[in-house]
Parts: structure tokens; sequence; C-alpha cells
């Protein structure tokens, strides 16, 4: 599909369905965030008293066919609007969230019978959700979380990331129509029409937000953790890659290339740098370079850094114009044209920036290693504690229990990319919330819902 015909795609989709595309009022935006909590509020009481679970499930449903319809849109508005990463994977993760989040199928109920009685447990919803959701996930968040969210009963008052509001407005406005239209009440989701840290304070302030959830960065998952509120934190990774030298390093490479290249590596869960033991280093580069990588040299590996990093005071940090970008144009800041690579390769000592910052771009550093033991040592430095995700090449059972150990990481991934590990081209579920810090892990309805007990006593409804 050429441009014009993705351009003609989107306005036809958004005349198609009616939206205020200005976002000022109507189909769960609002202006000011209390009346979008006000409102979410109302609706998640209809929710939870007047619907079924087969309601929820049934709505949900109608969700997954209208946001399939519409990835491609959501694609390209979220690379229009941000910059960063690439069409083509926008849609593979628009996909995945739509197609592998759990809606109410993942709600479960426990019973024990016996003598003295009846006891069930079961999943039920907070009430109203204060979501905070990232610009390099944005619709997909979205998504995600309003499958998850109101599968569990709750209704979800979001707050974006300011530098992809327009087309989280969009998402939110035709999720929030579907659900009308399949029978669900109004404003179940809702959104501030211009989002700001004013607005995640009232959140967090409000008596009628139940639970926060935030996804993104860790300063803003600490602020969540210590506003008061339950919270779940899904925040930053920088996760390792380590290659022993039992490692088929076909595959190996041909895995690492993919998913550090995936969307320009802006998944927190993607791989970011490798520690590889130094007797199959030379061999692993190659083939990486055969994948389609491009190495650099140590001279432009510095020139790299001064251009995607800032540095102050011996501290470096991210460069945010360069998160997301393509390969190409980070060689092309540097002088070098290479159009066809999707990852940058560099050799640097264990201690570098690019291994130690976490950098949401297609660079990978490659740090050889004398011994597995360094590997793991230094591998565990750079995760940096976040305990996020991490993945390993080997055929040595031990060395991966150990690593596996020793890293600690929500997602462990083994001989594949860590895609794997959210069910990109994996088994198991899709999530863009990964609940590292507060523990939830891979987020799913039951996530979002607190357990209940109720008793029937004097062996009721017994036949034995």
């Amino acid at each position: 599909m050429d441009e014009m015909m993705i351009k003609n795609i989107v306005r036809e989709v958004l005349m198609k369905a009616n939206l205020d595309i200005s976002c000022k009022s109507a189909q769960g935006v609002f202006e000011d965030v209390n009346d979008a909590i006000d409102a979410a509020y109302t609706a998640q009481r209809d929710w939870y008293v007047n619907y079924k679970v087969e309601d929820r499930r049934r709505i949900i449903e109608a969700i997954r066919v209208v946001s399939r319809e519409n990835a491609p849109m959501f694609a390209k508005m979220i690379h229009e609007e941000t910059g960063m990463g690439r069409y083509e994977d926008k849609i593979a993760k628009n996909l995945a969230v739509i197609d592998k989040t759990p809606g109410v199928e993942c709600l479960v109920t426990d019973a024990i019978s016996g003598d003295s009685g009846l006891m069930i447990e079961e999943q039920a919803p907070f009430g109203v959700i204060g979501a905070i959701t990232p610009s390099t996930n944005p619709t997909e968040t979205i998504i995600n979380n309003t499958i998850s969210m109101i599968g569990g009963g709750n209704a979800v008052v979001f707050n974006v990331h300011p530098g992809a509001k327009k087309v989280c407005a969009v998402c939110l406005q035709i999720l929030h129509k579907t659900i009308v239209e399949n029978g669900g009440p109004a404003n179940l989701i809702t959104m501030q029409r211009e989002p700001d840290m004013e607005a995640v304070n009232k959140l967090t302030a409000s008596p009628k937000i139940r639970l926060m959830v935030g996804t993104g960065g860790m300063g803003m998952v600490n602020a969540l953790l210590k506003s008061g509120k339950k919270t779940i934190g899904a925040g930053a990774g920088n996760p390792p890659v380590v290659v022993d030298d039992t490692a088929d390093l076909d595959k190996t490479a041909s895995e690492i290339y993919r998913g550090a290249s995936f969307d320009n590596n802006l998944l927190c869960l993607a791989e970011k740098e490798t520690f590889v033991m130094d007797n199959v280093a030379d061999e692993l580069i190659r083939k990486m370079c055969a994948c389609g990588a491009h190495l650099i040299t140590p001279q432009e590996t510095e020139q790299l850094l001064k251009v995607v990093f800032l540095e102050k005071d011996g501290q470096y940090s991210v460069n945010k114009k360069w998160v997301g970008k393509d390969a190409s144009l980070i060689l092309e800041s540097i002088g070098i044209k290479d159009a066809d690579t999707r990852l940058v390769l560099c050799e640097v000592p264990h201690d570098h920036p690019f291994v130690l910052v976490e950098q949401l771009m297609p660079v990978m550093p490659i740090v050889r290693c004398k011994t597995f033991e360094d590997c793991v040592k230094y591998a565990v430095i750079a995760e940096n504690g976040n305990r996020h995700t991490a993945s390993m090449f080997s055929k040595n059972v031990d060395h991966m229990t150990r690593f596996a150990k020793e890293i600690e990481t929500t997602i462990f991934t083994k001989n594949a990319a860590t895609l794997v590990g959210v069910g990109i081209g994996g088994e198991g579920h899709t999530t863009m919330t990964i609940a590292g810090p507060t523990g939830e892990g891979l987020t799913c309805a039951r996530s979002f819902t607190r357990r209940r007990r109720c008793m029937l006593a004097d062996g009721g409804l017994r036949v034995i």
C-alpha cells in the first residue's frame, strides 16, 4: 500500500465512523478529567449491576472486530504523530493485542464444598481504573487495557501520552462507539482531551478511582506508587541477551536481529544489549551482518554516542529525538548510508552507556565476555534490577537455569526473540502492561480484579 492509499483509508474510516477527530466532545472524550471520572463512575455501576459476564464477552468480541478493521489506520496515525517505529510492525503489535488479549475467559471461580458448607471465590471489579499509557505503544495499550479492564467489570479513565493524544482519542472514540452500538453503557472508557500531569494528580486524588495502572517509564510508575492508591506499575526494562558457546548461532543471529529491530526497538521488552562469549563472538557478529545488521567501527560508535545520547557531568541520557528512528537514519547522522539495514551493531565494553542506558533505538551493543560467568554478571548489572525481560541462547540447560535464577525477570525467553514472551510468535497471551515492579507480571482481566469470597454455611446445596 502506498502513502496516498493509506491516507485515503484513514480519511474514509474516520468519515464512516462519524468521529469528532478534534476530540472536543462526545464518544468518551472530555474537556475536564473530573467529568471523565464522573461519567466513568456512572457507567461502571451500570456495567456491574445490569450487565452479565456474557455481555462483557460479546462486547469485547465486537471491540476485537472493529479494532482489527482499523489496525492499519491506527498504525499509520501512530507513525505520523509520534515519528517513531515502523508502520508494518505497528500493525503486527495492534493485531497481537487484538487477537491475544484475554477477556472474561481468564476470570476463574474457585469453589470448596464440604460438610461445613460451600465456599466460592470469584474475581470482582475494582470499579473505576485510572490508566496512564505511553507514546511507544499508544493504541496497542488502549486496546489491551480496555479488553482486560472492562473484561474484569471495570470502567477506565485514560490519561494518554501527549505525544500520541490524537491517535489515542480516535482509537478511544472508535472503541467507545462500538461499546454503545453493541448495547453497552456510554463512557465505560473515557479520557481528557488534553492529557497533562494535573489530570494524573486528579485521578490519584479522586475517591472514585479505585486503582491506578501505569504503563511507561519508571519515573511515572514511582510517582503513582507514592500516590497512596493501589497501583499496578509496568515500568522500564533494559533487556540483556546472553549467548554462550553452545548456541545455534544461525538462529541466534536471526532472532536477535528480528527482535531488536522490531518497531525500531520501541518495546520495553525488546533486546537492548548482547553479552556473548568471546570464542563465538566473531561468528555471531558475522552472521548478524549477514541477516542485514550494519556493524560500525569503534570510532563511529563514539560519534554515534554523541549524537543519540546527551551527557552532563558524566551522566548519559537518551536524546529523545532519536527514539524509535530507523537504523538507516541513525547511521546517516554519522555520515553512513545503508538504507536497507534495520539494526546497527557496535562492539563496546560492558560499562558503556549503550549498554547501561535503555535506548529504545535499533542499536545493538555487543559485549565480548571471556566466560559464561562474566556474561551473567554483566547482564545482571545492565538489567539494573528492573526485573523486566531477559533472554538467552544456549543448548546448556544448566547455563539457562543459572541465568534465569540470577536475572529474576518477569519474562525470560530461551532461543528466541523476546517477542515470543508476549505471545507474538509464541504461546501465551499478549499484553502491553507488563507489571514487573508491582509483581502482577503479564496482566490480563484477572489482574484488574479483587477476590471476593461467598460462604453458604451448614452444608447447604450438597447432595452427598
